[in-house]
């Protein structure tokens, strides 16, 4: 008897599931790295561990079960305990790929410089060039008018067109 591998059915795939974790504040990677040393000895259904920068006093889990996690995490320190409910990756997708600083940038908002030869001076968006990832910004702190073309990963928001402060 011959069997056609292609005619066989598939097993569903399973779409992932993150759990968080509360931590201390400031030992999220201490966290991650522990549980990475117990999930190899164990051998657990744990796939991967995430610590985002900007989300503090937080880490992500991926794994099948909280079970699991609730395993490796019973008694350790600097951990708080899991949150409840499931994550999907849409959910933590924002933290995983940030959104390019061009795209949030309008022209007459005024941006810092923070890499290059106007490093700490502070200028206006004029022009935007989307497809070159380039802006053209007016520096503010000169004596005439200056105007300059820089790459937008180089300048960080301060300020909208509105007023409105950035952090």
């Amino acid at each position: 008897m011959v069997v056609d591998v292609a005619e066989q059915p598939k097993p569903p795939v399973r779409e992932a599931r993150f759990y968080a974790l509360r931590t201390t504040v400031g030992q999220e990677r201490n966290v991650a790295l522990i549980i990475e040393t117990k999930a190899k000895a164990k051998k657990t259904s744990i796939k991967s561990i995430l610590v985002v920068d900007g989300l503090k006093g937080f880490v992500f889990v991926e794994a099948d079960t909280p079970f699991d996690i609730d395993q490796l995490t019973t008694g350790m320190r600097y951990v708080k305990g899991r949150m409840g409910g499931v994550f999907r990756y849409q959910d933590i997708e924002r933290f995983v790929k940030p959104k390019p600083v061009i795209e949030d940038l309008r022209i007459n908002d005024i941006v810092e410089v923070v890499s290059g030869p106007f490093r700490g001076m502070r200028g206006r968006v004029v022009d935007i060039g989307v497809s070159r990832g380039e802006i053209r910004v007016e520096i503010l702190e000169a004596a005439y008018p200056l105007s300059i073309t820089i790459n937008a990963d180089y300048v960080r928001l301060v300020e909208r067109q509105g007023g409105q402060q950035e952090k």
